[in-house]
């Protein structure tokens, strides 16, 4: 996605800011991204699937230095400052930004979902307290945790666990 000459640089944000230091950044003439995912969220007693930062405080500015002036980046409302080695602003590699965007769905959102099991998957618990249970992989929670559907006691109960304790059956 870099044109010419243009880096990709990170920006460090106000708390809860990310949205509108994108948006003045973009105002500005600079290319912004920040990357977006599905979080599951309890609010009053129900579970809400909102969209959240990937990177809470950070966003990705595209600045070509021949052109455009990038210490505006730091007065930037919304920002608090450009991420910096010294005196020189710290590359982001190319590579970083081009695996978060293959990664985004139709609706702009990263997909986080482990790449190993599809929700439905037969799955087995390979240690702890329900080890060699079989199961269905259900989904994986916000923390590298994966629900997994067991069936104990003739019904399926939800349990959650790491996701280093299950391999494919």
């Amino acid at each position: 996605m870099t044109a010419g000459n243009a880096k990709w640089y990170l920006a460090h944000t106000h708390a809860h800011a990310e949205v509108k230091a994108a948006l003045n950044l973009r105002r500005q003439g600079y290319a912004v991204f920040c990357p977006r995912y599905r979080k599951r969220r309890r609010h009053a007693r129900r579970i809400e699937i909102v969209s959240a930062p990937l990177f809470p405080r950070y966003v990705f500015v595209l600045v070509d230095r021949a052109k455009q002036r990038w210490r505006a980046i730091g007065s930037t409302f919304g920002v608090a400052h450009l991420v910096c080695h010294g005196d020189e602003p710290a590359v982001v590699p190319d590579k970083v930004i081009a695996e978060l965007q293959e990664r985004e769905d139709s609706q702009g959102l990263v997909n986080l979902d482990s790449p190993m099991f599809i929700p439905g998957a037969k799955v087995r618990v390979r240690s702890g307290a329900f080890g060699d249970s079989l199961g269905l992989f259900e989904g994986m929670t916000d923390r590298e945790r994966v629900a997994v559907l067991l069936d104990l006691l003739g019904r399926k109960v939800r349990v959650v666990m790491g996701v280093e304790a299950i391999e494919a059956a």
